[in-house]
């Protein structure tokens, strides 16, 4: 996941039955639960990510490079093995799984903490308070790990074999390096690039998990076990219809972040909504509504696999580490 998305776009927390009955762990904001969640998801996620980084790769090619062709993902990767070499399908992964192990950290550490404390006082969860708290929690993560997206979405295009002249390339050391460039060349505030998309975004992950958690909910029925590849499969189709209806932001998202978008229009919030408007209704312009969808092919092969591979590492880590501190999580439906 590239994260807002990138981060934006990485699954909050499935909750799991449990049938033995040990004492519960603590819940809120420094509960031991709630921390094995956030670890769990950080885990989950980087894993997931790095067994199919080179489709993100692909993804954000075609996003940014307007005058790429869109063709199939396998023909994509081939291209760009062959002009910059096999180590170019996966530049820019230290960057990326740093910013997506602190992204999910935080968004499953809010989300689960909410999730506790909405339980405790409201008791069992519906779709529409799942939604709230995917919002909630997808903000706050947005607002803190932007900074980390917008550095690694340059890390990861850096060096790239542009088929649109007018990108330029960049010249960054590392992280930290990034982070320096851009602050005092662009100013501070340029580190927050496609944030508004970004905050749009959290649309995301708050679908995918309202509907991973109604599926999730029926299969669980009478304390039915639930397997892997049933986990596999809920989180694979949440993600799929999570993506569809998102990914023209997402393509904003990632022109914006790369910091080369030209536009006469302000920081303020006006300035970004214009942005946003601007870039969508030139993508449309010039190359159709498709436009709108470049790239979505090897986006949805790259963030369904990894949020449904994902949720299943998710799963099979917290269930043992529950098991080991002989914890059990409340059930909270």
């Amino acid at each position: 996941m590239r994260p807002g998305q990138d981060r934006a776009e990485m699954s909050p927390p499935p909750q799991q039955e449990e049938m033995s009955e040990p004492p519960v762990a603590a819940v809120g904001l420094l509960s031991y639960e709630t921390l094995v969640h956030a670890v769990a998801g950080a885990v989950g996620s980087a894993t997931a990510m790095s067994v199919f980084f080179p489709l993100d790769t692909a993804r954000i090619r075609l996003q940014v490079d307007e005058h790429r062709k869109s063709r199939s993902t396998p023909v994509i990767l081939a291209e760009i093995a062959k002009e910059e070499g096999v180590p170019a399908l996966y530049r820019g992964w230290f960057p990326v799984i740093s910013s997506l192990c602190c992204s999910n950290f935080v968004y499953f550490y809010t989300f689960n903490t909410l999730k506790a404390l909405w339980a405790l006082e409201r008791g069992r969860s519906r779709p529409g308070r799942d939604l709230l708290m995917g919002f909630i929690s997808g903000a706050v993560n947005v607002l803190l790990t932007t900074p980390m997206w917008v550095v690694n979405t340059r890390l990861k295009l850096q060096g790239a074999r542009f088929r649109n002249e007018e990108l330029q390339q960049t010249h960054y050391k590392g992280i930290f390096d990034a982070f320096s460039q851009i602050a005092a060349r662009e100013g501070l505030g340029a580190l927050w690039n496609g944030t508004l998309p970004s905050l749009l975004l959290v649309f995301n992950p708050a679908v995918q998990f309202m509907f991973y958690e109604a599926m999730k909910r029926r299969a669980g029925r009478g304390r039915r076990k639930i397997s892997s590849l049933e986990i596999f499969l809920m989180g694979a189709l949440a993600k799929a219809i999570a993506t569809t209806a998102t990914y023209p932001l997402q393509t904003v998202q990632a022109i914006l972040r790369f910091g080369q978008y030209k536009s006469e229009a302000g920081k303020s919030l006006l300035g970004s909504i214009q942005n946003v408007v601007h870039l969508l209704m030139e993508r449309i312009s010039k190359q159709g509504v498709a436009g709108l969808y470049k790239g979505l092919e090897a986006k949805l092969l790259q963030t369904v696999l990894t949020a449904a591979l994902m949720f299943v590492v998710y799963e099979k880590i917290t269930a043992v580490t529950f098991k080991v501190m002989g914890l059990s999580r409340k059930v909270r439906r």
